[in-house]
């Protein structure tokens, strides 16, 4: 079993969970972790039951909830290693500090932690071992004869099964995922790192990996960001493809959209209407530049000429909501489909900005 859920798509906050039977995986946070735990919530999925978070590329419409997610639900973050420390200048822009210097200061902090949980287990330990001692004496002054000496066998294995679980990294989450702890201001005190993470793992386009028994496959795509990558997940041979936050379809991404059950593809704005609306015009340029975004025009292309026609569903994504109409969208795209509506039928969907999507289920 495979599931592809779209809590949002869009200029203000994109995010996805892609699950198996086994293991669930969130594409992205967004939005605020309040808001993401909201749409959650809508869709009926559980957030205590995503294992990990996968970000392609650092801009904030992709990354606006990550840590304040990642450190309520105890759960690692995948990067590449430029994204990542992209992320972590953009998280702290005011602050004078290299890469080097921050990653010296997490390892002294993970010490400091580290020497501390370390200080305070010997403790409880040799508290618990005190009073255990005590207790067996006094019993034993009751059961045997006067004068016989109490002795404590495998103390250490008394130890290890009297010691406490150590805190998880995981905090509660009230009823409704919605309360006090939701505010990112109250998850951290104003002098914790605010990049501070449960976990933080590296990965590399083009090298494939796993989470749980999701096999991930991430790839280029061209973005005016670190590295930004899209990805294809495969379990028991169902594959999603995600491609969103490109200006152009090279022969790399055309090559590993092929074959995908469920094919998410940007269309995100309308070449007349962004030309005619109110950016600034740099802004327009960067947004038809070859690192900007996918045009109604460059995803019905795609479509047209160089979609293998596989998916049972295509979705639509990153519309803007300023320079596109999902009709539109739509229309381009079922003109480019014309010739393959008998293999899609009516699963032409469009991701939205407002509200996530049903699951789509294989």
């Amino acid at each position: 079993m495979m599931r592809m859920t779209v809590l949002a798509s869009g200029s203000k906050g994109n995010s996805t969970i892609v699950a198996s039977s086994r293991t669930k995986i969130l594409v992205d946070a967004g939005f605020s972790c309040k808001e993401l735990l909201r749409r959650m919530e809508i869709v009926r999925e559980d957030p205590g039951e995503i294992d990990a978070v996968l970000i392609t590329h650092e801009h904030q419409d992709h990354v606006q909830g990550v840590a304040v997610l990642a450190r309520r639900l105890g759960i690692p973050v995948y990067f590449t290693e430029a994204t990542h420390r992209a992320w972590i200048r953009w998280m702290m822009p005011n602050k004078r500090m290299t890469y080097a210097q921050w990653l010296a200061r997490r390892r002294e902090d993970l010490a400091r932690r580290e020497q501390v949980r370390v200080a305070e287990a010997s403790a409880f330990a040799a508290d618990r071992t005190e009073d255990a001692l005590e207790s067996r004496s006094a019993d034993a002054k009751q059961l045997e004869p006067a004068g016989a000496s109490v002795t404590v066998s495998n103390l250490d294995e008394f130890v290890e099964s009297e010691r406490l679980p150590l805190n998880e990294h995981r905090l509660p989450l009230n009823d409704e995922h919605t309360g006090a702890h939701d505010d990112d201001e109250n998850v951290c005190s104003k002098d914790a790192d605010p990049c501070a993470l449960p976990g933080i793992e590296y990965f590399a386009a083009g090298c494939e990996f796993s989470i749980g028994d999701i096999a991930v496959t991430p790839f280029t795509i061209p973005h005016d960001a670190a590295d930004p990558v899209g990805f294809v997940f495969e379990v028991e041979g169902i594959r999603m493809g995600m491609a969103t936050d490109l200006g152009y379809m090279p022969p790399n991404v055309k090559m590993a959209l092929r074959r995908c059950d469920v094919l998410m593809l940007e269309s995100n704005h309308d070449l007349e209407m962004l030309r005619d609306g109110p950016y600034p015009w740099s802004v327009k340029q960067r947004v038809m530049s070859r690192v900007g975004h996918l045009s109604n025009d460059a995803a019905a292309d795609f479509l047209e000429k160089n979609y293998d026609g596989f998916a049972s569903y295509v979705v639509l994504a990153h519309l803007s909501e300023c320079n596109n109409l999902p009709e539109l969208a739509r229309v381009m795209a079922e003109r480019a489909l014309r010739d393959r509506m008998s293999l899609l039928a009516n699963k032409l969907i469009l991701a939205e900005q407002k509200a996530p999507l049903e699951s789509i289920c294989f």
